[in-house]
């Protein structure tokens, strides 16, 4: 089984056409999220599946999904995965890379038939009160966090769960998360 991150980028590009990352819709927090969910040192977790949505311009929504049992060919800078990005979006290939088009709310109701879902909020139940099973998916806000029509759409069919007290980076939270999980 994998450990299944899903992420939400509101303002995340759905071409390839950009110059940057940080002004294509703040696709470095996605950057950033892909070396958390799979970089270890020396080695790839071949354990996780990271499920991205974008729902930037021009052509929203996009999932890209991740596996990490099929990645190779990365590094864990910010320009190699702005190249792999650029591939993909541009509707080229890149192994361990899919991309479709589904929104977030067709994602959760697809996730849910195998998986608990938990969405990271400050207000949730403490990760540490929690007992996970092996098929999780984490839901996870950009900085802006999840529109509020999709977080009532999500609770639905999970729960909110908190990392505690103190807001932290996407990025942040899927290594908190990793580690907790490694530990448990």
């Amino acid at each position: 089984m994998a450990r299944n991150f899903l992420l939400y980028s509101r303002g995340g590009f759905t071409s390839g056409n950009f110059n940057n990352l940080r002004d294509a819709g703040r696709l470095d927090i996605v950057a950033h999220c892909l070396t958390s969910s799979f970089f270890l040192s020396h080695a790839l977790r071949k354990d996780v599946v990271l499920h991205i949505i974008l729902t930037g311009p021009p052509n929203p929504p996009k999932y890209i999904k991740v596996n990490g049992n099929i990645l190779h060919d990365v590094r864990c800078d910010e320009s190699t995965w702005g190249e792999i990005l650029r591939t993909i979006l541009n509707g080229k290939k890149h192994p361990g890379f899919e991309i479709y088009n589904k929104s977030l709310q067709e994602l959760i109701k697809e996730l849910a038939n195998e998986n608990d879902i938990y969405i990271l909020e400050e207000k949730g139940e403490n990760i540490k009160k929690l007992g996970f099973k092996e098929n999780s998916v984490f839901v996870i806000g950009d900085q802006v966090g999840l529109p509020k029509k999709d977080e009532g759409f999500a609770l639905r069919y999970g729960k909110k769960v908190s990392l505690g007290k103190k807001v932290y980076l996407a990025a942040d939270c899927i290594t908190i998360i990793n580690y907790f999980l490694d530990s448990a």
